[in-house]
């Protein structure tokens, strides 16, 4: 099976883009269909996605005549990208504002055309000026207006209505709109019927821009990927599409420019802003030699970098996919509401019918009755409720990623949102990894013969001892056997010595007793034994993030129970919880004592988040609600993460949980809001006070207003609004 992204145009509401992901997911060839009104984008996995394209573009246009699929060329841009801004290259300065965001723009370029003020601008007047020759008792004259205020305003809406009637399209909101102003004509309620078709196409116009605005904002904000870079050619320099950068190419970055793609320097020395991409604020130095992210801003020096990642792998394309990603990934609540919607009209279409008939039969009122039957059908359309949710979290995936936090669904917020403990793991994550050794107690060569040991271990803390033989310009042999044994430590055999480098474990197995080698001090000890006999020790001791202090007491202030899980002793373990304030300690633990232990938490406290950042972590981080990952940490625990902090920092972890909380929050308060005011406004209408103003207000003006709601998830999390977001 095959996953590939397309780019869906001329969808005008989020409940038509629902409509035709059903369609598409009822095709026999298609595994699954996912269409993300917020990205403008379709995913499809099949065996072969473009060969099914012609059938795509046929199941849609069923639904939607004007819709149309198109691919997105290898750089992840449209077929059409890149010709018209080839000119602001010239300088190759500030690559920020080069790529152009095509799949969001272009996706909406209908909205722009479609809804061009200029009719809603002439259907105002025509209407205003039927309402002043109305009140002069020109009524002919002012009936004549508001019909061809009608013809301006509604002949496209009534149009599409019939064409999807034609396909059995009942419940279309084109139809229900078509209806309602159409039937209040045929009870002689003129303006009425004019004003709610004028106030429809201003709702719907504000709505279009309203989206397109908000997800040009966090695509532009995400999506870094340069179109062309700069390479030096002979004396002068030359520039090449960003695709067409290979592994080994030398590109050139100038002041001003941001970093490609990812790469190593190989002359000059700078300082490069990472907050594009970590959301970190201070510029990080960088020399020969120095690894460089795409994404980051060079800000002084002018540097050459090799690249060591084309364009589809560097950072840049993974932050925009797996912001892409999370966007189709849909919450439960997402789901629910769509699957609501498809009810809800058909109810609210029944009930318009039995309050135009039943009432009417009993008091024989049949204007009144109709009249208010036709306001529910303005209110039976859905689009407020099916856009106040995807949008609400689609806001709350950027604001994220403008903090260097990259959650991987809309599934991943919701289930934040609710987490009430936060399994921590000590080593990369609540300190900085960087291993120092600090005594060395035993025989003479024992840091040559431990080094020896631990030259091939990615652990940090065998990289600490391989540094600090080489500081001290000791010999590294290689061994002649060697065995990694997963949280105990490494045999081998070094110079025909059988060696044995680990914790208390490794050695009680070995029938070598722990409690022979008295290590002092705080930090971890990693016990040697050569041939069977204790030969000494060593003491390695990590530093604390500066942050994790005050984070974990964020943490706590919002009602979270922060718990430290670790492999490391429990010395060293307590001393770090017991610095940064976490109560509880689970040390010595295994990669599945991690999950057993984690299992127990989520049975005291609740749904519980494990934040790792160790390949041994990617069980737990899959086992946990929520598993989180550092950015810093290795590419297995990334993968398996539902979220990731760039930065590394602990201050992070209550910055997400904030930005999840107040997520779901807007979610509720748009769907709670959407279906309040449209009851509302239906029983003010059961009770006589019936006014197809308010129907329109209760669709579009409260799609308008779920839309300015979500919006303010954009917004960063302020570091001591983490506190409050529980409201």
């Amino acid at each position: 099976m095959e996953k590939k992204v397309y780019l869906i145009e001329n969808l005008d509401c989020a409940n038509c883009a629902a409509q035709v992901e059903a369609k598409l997911n009822t095709l026999p060839e298609v595994k699954e269909a996912v269409l993300t009104y917020a990205t403008g984008q379709l995913r499809i996995t099949a065996e072969d996605p473009d060969s099914l394209l012609p059938l795509l573009q046929k199941a849609a246009r069923a639904v939607e005549p004007e819709v149309v699929i198109r691919p997105r060329d290898a750089s992840g841009q449209p077929h059409s990208a890149g010709d018209d801004h080839e000119h602001h290259h010239e300088h190759g300065h500030d690559h920020n504002h080069e790529h152009h965001h095509d799949h969001d723009h272009e996706g909406h370029e209908h909205g722009e055309e479609q809804e061009s003020p200029l009719p809603l601008l002439l259907g105002a007047g025509l209407f205003v000026l039927g309402l002043i020759l109305e009140a002069l008792s020109l009524k002919w004259v002012g009936l004549f207006c508001y019909v061809a205020a009608y013809v301006v305003l509604g002949a496209k809406i009534v149009w599409t209505a019939v064409t999807g009637l034609v396909r059995g399209r009942v419940f279309d909101e084109n139809f229900l709109m078509s209806l309602a102003s159409l039937g209040a004509f045929f009870i002689g309620e003129y303006p009425e019927a004019v004003g709610v078709m004028l106030f429809y196409r201003i709702g719907e116009y504000f709505e279009d821009v309203a989206v397109a605005r908000s997800r040009s904002r966090i695509m532009e904000a995400v999506d870094l990927r340069p179109e062309v870079v700069t390479v030096p050619d002979g004396d002068g320099v030359r520039q090449i599409p960003a695709a067409q950068a290979k592994v080994g190419d030398t590109v050139l970055v100038r002041p001003g420019d941001r970093i490609p793609l990812d790469g190593v320097v190989l002359t000059g020395t700078s300082r490069l802003d990472t907050a594009p991409i970590t959301g970190e604020p201070v510029p990080v130095p960088v020399g020969p030699g120095d690894a460089v992210t795409s994404g980051c801003v060079n800000t002084s020096g002018q540097l050459t970098v090799r690249v060591e990642k084309p364009l589809s792998e560097s950072m840049v394309s993974r932050i925009l996919d797996a912001v892409e990603n999370a966007a189709a990934s849909k919450p439960k609540i997402d789901r629910f509401i769509t699957r609501f919607a498809k009810v809800y009209t058909p109810v609210v279409v029944a009930a318009a019918i039995a309050v135009a008939v039943i009432p009417s039969l009993v008091d024989g009122n049949w204007n009144y009755w109709v009249y208010t039957a036709l306001s529910f059908l303005v209110m039976s359309c859905p689009c407020a409720l099916v856009l106040s949710v995807p949008l609400a979290f689609f806001s709350g995936i950027g604001a994220g990623s403008k903090q260097g936090i990259l959650f991987k669904g809309g599934a991943s917020i919701e289930a934040m949102a609710g987490i009430r403990a936060v399994a921590l793991d000590k080593t990369g994550t609540v300190t900085k990894g960087e291993f120092v050794v600090q005594e060395v107690q035993g025989r003479e060569d024992l840091l040559s013969v431990c080094a020896s040991c631990e030259q091939f271990s990615t652990h940090p803390i065998a990289g600490s001892i391989v540094a600090a033989a080489k500081e001290r310009g000791l010999p590294i042999c290689a061994p002649e056997g060697l065995e990694e044994l997963s949280g105990r430590g490494i045999r081998a055999r070094v110079n025909g010595l059988a060696v044995l480098c680990g914790n208390e474990k490794l050695m009680a197995e070995n029938g070598i007793d722990p409690a022979a080698f008295h290590p002092t001090g705080a930090g971890t000890h990693v016990l040697v034994a050569v041939d069977g006999k204790p030969a000494g020790w060593l003491r390695i001791a990590d530093t604390l993030k500066p942050d994790a202090k005050d984070a974990v007491a964020r943490l706590k202030a919002g009602g979270v129970t922060p718990v430290m899980l670790t492999g490391d002793g429990a010395q060293s373990a307590g001393q770090v919880a017991q610095a940064v304030g976490i109560e509880q300690v689970h040390a010595r633990l295994l990669p599945e004592e991690k999950l057993a232990r984690l299992q127990e938490l989520r049975q005291q406290v609740g749904p519980t988040m494990f934040v790792g950042d160790g390949i041994n972590d990617a069980p737990v981080l899959s086992g946990a609600d929520v598993g989180a990952a550092m950015g810093t940490g290795a590419d297995a625990a990334i993968e398996a993460a539902d979220v990731v902090y760039m930065t590394g920092s602990v201050d992070a972890i209550p910055a997400s949980l904030a930005i999840a909380r107040r997520t779901r929050r807007i979610a509720m308060e748009n769907v709670v809001f959407a279906l309040a005011v449209k009851l509302a406004v239906m029983l003010l209408g059961l009770f006589g006070h019936a006014s197809m103003w308010m129907a329109v207000f209760a669709d579009t003006g409260v799609a308008m207003l779920c839309i300015l709601n979500s919006i303010r998830g954009q917004r960063p999390v302020a570091a001591d609004n983490a506190r409050g977001s529980r409201r």
